[in-house]
């Protein structure tokens, strides 16, 4: 935590990180991650003190072959007190392996723009919804909660601008279903402040009984700006991802998410409490940058916080 004892003016005492490195992280790695490092993963990010992770998903392996061994990530990670793991499933066949596998709470999702919604999932958006219901009748008779995320919602890759009654209808329809915890996805990294100040705003006159989480991409630099503005509309979840991993595998220049570490790390400078130890998170982003054989977007896991220094021999002296 930084030597600041409040939270900056605006901001919320405290913030959830949702992990969604697991999942949303690995689902584009063209290398296969043993099944090991991934129980790996998530045990060493709960070391370092996260409690809420998007830890697999239960698609079909031929559609995202990096998930094809989710159950046995689930039965691998160390459940302690506290940590809650969700599962994506896009269809009531991949909720029953869900909750055959003893996963915490379930995950929809689809797009707030049609064309997305087909490219990514292969169904239009009211097909999409109808599955829904579904789902959440099968959450509830297993007593799983049953999450809902909403991709593109700040912008769509083929359509361009989306509008926020879009959203907001989405976001009614899954109210209906019993789904209170709606997390808005920017999928190609489209999102700015004015853009997060409108949807937030949008869905809280809305829908002002579901809770909001926010989910960023960095794809333009500006993912922690957008958190900044999320804070500052009182939003206390954001998903990210270990080292920066991700990006969508079904809309085109969709880099990594904003970077669990990164994002920590801002928060303790601002004030904001998360239950993180940000030197637990470093060695953890490094060993799966390792994993996947190439180098992460991650900023912190090369620099490391401000005030780590360094012997002054470590560095030559300038001559002249």
């Amino acid at each position: 935590m930084s030597p600041s004892a409040a939270p900056l003016q605006g901001f919320p005492a405290k913030a959830t990180i949702i992990e969604v490195g697991p999942r949303d992280g690995l689902q584009s790695e063209p290398r296969w991650v043993p099944t090991e490092e991934k129980v790996a993963l998530v045990n060493g990010l709960i070391g370092a003190g996260l409690r809420h992770f998007e830890a697999t998903s239960f698609v079909s392996p031929r559609a995202v072959p990096q998930m094809r061994d989710a159950a046995d990530v689930l039965s691998g990670i160390d459940r302690q007190n506290g940590v809650e793991l969700t599962a994506l499933v896009p269809n009531a066949k991949g909720a029953e392996r869900a909750i055959e596998a003893g996963i915490d709470a379930m995950v929809v999702f689809m797009s707030a723009s049609e064309s997305h919604n087909r490219k990514n999932v292969n169904r239009s958006r009211e097909d999409s919804l109808a599955g829904f219901a579904e789902i959440c009748r099968m959450g509830e008779a297993a007593g799983k909660p049953v999450y809902g995320a909403i991709a593109t919602s700040f912008g769509c890759p083929f359509e361009g601008d989306v509008p926020v009654s879009a959203v907001v209808d989405i976001a009614r329809r899954y109210r209906d279903m019993g789904i209170t915890t709606i997390s808005l996805g920017d999928t190609t990294g489209m999102a700015t402040p004015p853009l997060v100040q409108e949807r937030c705003r949008g869905l809280r006159a809305a829908v002002p009984d579901i809770d909001i989480t926010l989910h960023f991409h960095n794809t333009r630099g500006v993912g922690l700006v957008c958190v900044y503005a999320g804070l500052m509309e009182g939003v206390t979840r954001y998903e990210s991802s270990i080292g920066g991993l991700g990006g969508c595998p079904f809309a085109p220049k969709a880099t990594g998410n904003i970077c669990t570490e990164d994002l920590v790390y801002m928060l303790d400078e601002c004030g904001v409490e998360t239950g993180v130890d940000l030197s637990r998170l470093i060695p953890t982003a490094r060993r799966i940058e390792t994993a996947v054989g190439h180098p992460l977007p991650g900023q912190l896991m090369k620099a490391g916080p401000r005030l780590e220094l360094h012997p002054m021999d470590a560095v030559a002296t300038a001559n002249g």
